[in-house]
């Protein structure tokens, strides 16, 4: 047709364009700068069958040398308002949003996903502080949680209308941009989107018709290879050793560190991304598994597993301790079995506990302490400093006031 326009001069622009404004839609207002690194995680080898699906990525960086500042924030589950808070509180955004944390490494243990309504929102705002603080020759890890892996598993129990509400926004976005694109001719078909729903159920058994969008919206973004777990949670590590520090979401098992940090890491991600059709239950299914375990966040130090835990350390080279969140600790981040098991789930989130932010800070001679927004803590703190200044881990509250929170759905 005459009238219609002819874009096959400016295919790349018009694409570009279009994802840009899909992007800043459904992030809630978010200009992402470009990657410093684009082919950070270019394919490897070829389908030769399908060059356009992916047979092996380049592996996920597992170790990471220590930084001369690091920190650790805990469980967000869809509140980026309190994200920000801690954020802030650790001195790594400034009043516009943006990274002012210069070289620091952060490392976020998962879980923000599910029991808020910024799911999204959340997962753009972390990619955009990962480019913004590598152009300075910062780190910014994101790990999974067991809230991720639910929702690839298409496990909604934890999800909230208006966790809804953003996906079916976000689908709805996905057909704009697609239409937009559909309008010019001449355009490479590869630069369209798929249909995000192909493959998927017109109806789900016991799903109110109202929530019926929102769930197909959801499952279709966060399934296996779907547009959203592909782009944000398939980059996730599931276990990260920062200097002398292992991160995970849950804990470690002996046979999760026979298993093997960088292929528990590849397994997970290649699962997420579609290439591996399951993945192994010891790794994210099950009380036992690396995002569900409690053995080392128990309320009460004493039940905690500190002779596992030991066995754990010892076999990770160079590594002293484990940072772990998953299980909400009433009274803020704490330590057990001599600091050797770190406790960073603090409840934050508006749809768990509302806790107070709290981040976990390590300097450059793996010193620990606590930066909290909680004005109560500051004169235990203070005293704890100086009882235990030779230990380097006085800011540590005592484990055993720590008490583990259950948050229902």
């Amino acid at each position: 047709m005459e009238s219609q326009i002819n874009c096959q001069i400016l295919p790349s622009l018009l694409s570009s364009f279009v994802d840009t404004l899909v992007d800043f839609s459904v992030s809630g207002g978010l200009f992402l700068p470009p990657e410093p690194n684009p082919n950070s995680d270019l394919i490897t080898t070829q389908n030769a069958k399908n060059p356009k699906y992916p047979t092996c990525l380049a592996p996920l960086q597992t170790v990471f040398p220590q930084p001369t500042r690091l920190i650790a924030i805990g469980d967000l589950h869809g509140d980026l308002f309190k994200a920000k808070q801690a954020l802030r509180l650790a001195g790594l955004i400034d009043p516009n949003d943006r990274w002012s944390g210069g070289s620091s490494t952060v490392v976020q243990v998962g879980d923000i996903l599910d029991r808020g309504g910024d799911e999204i929102k959340l997962l753009y705002f972390f990619e955009k502080l990962k480019r913004e603080a590598a152009k300075v020759g910062g780190t910014v890890i994101t790990m999974n949680g067991n809230h991720e892996i639910m929702n690839v598993d298409g496990d909604f129990r934890y999800v909230t209308p208006n966790g809804l509400k953003e996906f079916e926004n976000w689908a709805m976005w996905q057909h704009v941009g697609n239409f937009m694109k559909k309008m010019c001719g001449g355009l490479d078909g590869n630069v369209v989107i798929d249909d995000p729903f192909d493959g998927m159920p017109k109806e789900f058994r016991g799903i109110k018709p109202e929530l019926l969008n929102g769930v197909r919206a959801r499952m279709a973004a966060l399934r296996p290879n779907g547009l959203i777990s592909k782009r944000f949670l398939s980059k996730n590590q599931t276990v990260v050793v920062v200097g002398e520090s292992v991160f995970v979401h849950g804990g470690l098992l002996p046979k999760h560190v026979v298993y093997g940090l960088e292929r528990v890491n590849e397994e997970v991600r290649d699962w997420i991304h579609g290439l591996k059709s399951k993945v192994a239950n010891q790794l994210v299914r099950g009380r036992h598994s690396i995002v569900w375990l409690r053995n080392f966040s128990n309320e009460l130090a004493k039940d905690c597993d500190c002779s596992t835990l030991e066995h754990v350390l010892e076999t990770i080279p160079g590594v002293k301790r484990m940072i772990m969140g998953h299980t909400i600790q009433e009274h803020g981040i704490n330590g057990v079995c001599s600091n050797r098991a770190i406790r960073i789930d603090v409840g934050m989130s508006r749809g768990c506990n509302n806790g107070l932010p709290e981040v976990l800070e390590i300097n450059d001679k793996s010193e620990v302490k606590i930066l909290t927004s909680n004005p109560l803590y500051w004169k235990e703190y203070e005293a704890s400093l100086s009882a235990n200044k030779k230990d380097r881990l006085g800011s540590l509250i005592p484990g055993q006031r720590a008490k583990q929170v259950e948050v229902n759905a």
